[in-house]
C-alpha cells in the first residue's frame, strides 16, 4: 500500500472512531445517543421504522450508510452473511434477525472503537448468531467459501483498492453465493476530478466508481449477473446505488478450496454449538485446525 492510500485509510479510521466515541458517550448520557450522520441521504432514516425500533439505539445512531443492504440482499433463514465495514453493527444485527438462529452474521471492521460498540450492541440486542472480526475489507479474516451472502453499506467506496475488495468478496463467498451492496456510484460521464469536486473519501463521494467501472471491477473478479441500480441521488451525478452479483456455482475460492471440504457445510471456523466435520474433533480443535482468527 502506498503512502497516499495509507493516509486515506487512516483518515477514514479516525473519522469512524470519532463517530463511535460520540455514540458511546451519548448513550451514557441522560438523553441517549445522537445520530452521527445528519444528511438525509445517509444514516438511519434509510431504514424502516420497525427495523430501527427493534435495535439498540446506539446501533441506529451509529449508522453512516447510504442505503439498507439487508432490504435488497434477499436474506433467507439459515444463511451466513458477511458485512464488509460493519461499523456499529446495524446491518449485522438486522441480518442476524433475517437469517434466524440457524444462520450466522459476520461483521468485519478495522476500527477498534466501532468493534467495541458493535459488540456492546449485539449484547444489548441479545443476538447470539453474530460475530465481529477485526480486519480490512481488502483482506477479510475468513477462509474461502465461508458465506452465502456479502453485504456492505457505503463502505466499498471508501477503499483505495476496490479490486482487492471485489476479489475478497468473491473468495469468501461459497459457489452460487451472491452480493447485495449499497454504495455510492458515479455517472459514467463524470471524470475523477469532477467526482472529487463533489466530496471527499470520508464523505463517501470522491472515491466512487462509475457505473461502468463498478461493473468491470466485479466481472474482473469473477462475478456474473451484475446489476447496478441507482436508488437516490447524493450529489450532482452521484447516486446511492444497489449492487447485486453472483459467484458462479462452479467457482471456487482463490485458494482452490471448495464447499465440499467445509466444516459444518462451509469452510469457516466452527463456533460454539456446532459439530465439527469429524464428530471426535472438539470445536476448539476445529477452530485451531482451520487457522481461523474469528472472535465473538
Amino acid at each position: 500500500m502506498n503512502e497516499q492510500s495509507t493516509d486515506l485509510r487512516e483518515t477514514v479510521r479516525r473519522r469512524y472512531a470519532a463517530a463511535a466515541v460520540k455514540v458511546t458517550e451519548g448513550g451514557a448520557g441522560c438523553c441517549g445517543p445522537e445520530p452521527v450522520e445528519v444528511d438525509e441521504n445517509f444514516g438511519s432514516t434509510l431504514y424502516a421504522a420497525d427495523e430501527r425500533d427493534a435495535l439498540p439505539a446506539e446501533a441506529v445512531a451509529a449508522s453512516l450508510g447510504c442505503g439498507n443492504p439487508t432490504a435488497v440482499a434477499d436474506l433467507r433463514a439459515g444463511e451466513r452473511v458477511l458485512d464488509l465495514g460493519s461499523g456499529g453493527g446495524i446491518d449485522v444485527l438486522l441480518s442476524a434477525r433475517r437469517v434466524g438462529p440457524t444462520g450466522k452474521a459476520y461483521g468485519v471492521d478495522m476500527t477498534d472503537e466501532m468493534l467495541a460498540l458493535a459488540l456492546a450492541n449485539a449484547e444489548k440486542a441479545g443476538a447470539a448468531n453474530v460475530e465481529f472480526l477485526k480486519g480490512t475489507i481488502e483482506s477479510v479474516p475468513l477462509p474461502a467459501n465461508t458465506v452465502d451472502v456479502v453485504i456492505s453499506n457505503c463502505v466499498i467506496n471508501l477503499s483505495t483498492d476496490k479490486a482487492a475488495v471485489f476479489a475478497e468478496a468473491f473468495r469468501v463467498l461459497r459457489p452460487g453465493g451472491r452480493i447485495g451492496v449499497s454504495d455510492v456510484v458515479a455517472d459514467d460521464t463524470l471524470t475523477t476530478e469532477q467526482r472529487a469536486e463533489r466530496g471527499d473519501h470520508v464523505g463517501c463521494i470522491a472515491g466512487a466508481l462509475s457505473f461502468a467501472e463498478y461493473r468491470q471491477g466485479l466481472e474482473a473478479a469473477g462475478f456474473t449477473d451484475v446489476e447496478i441500480t441507482a436508488a437516490h441521488p447524493v450529489a450532482d451525478g452521484m447516486h446511492s446505488a444497489v449492487v447485486r452479483a453472483v459467484k458462479p456455482a462452479g467457482a471456487t475460492g482463490t485458494d482452490g478450496s471448495s464447499a465440499s471440504a467445509a466444516c459444518c457445510g462451509v469452510t469457516a471456523c466452527c463456533t460454539s454449538g456446532e459439530q465439527a466435520a469429524d464428530p471426535s474433533t472438539t470445536v476448539a480443535e476445529a477452530k485451531a485446525a482451520s487457522g481461523c482468527g474469528c472472535r465473538s
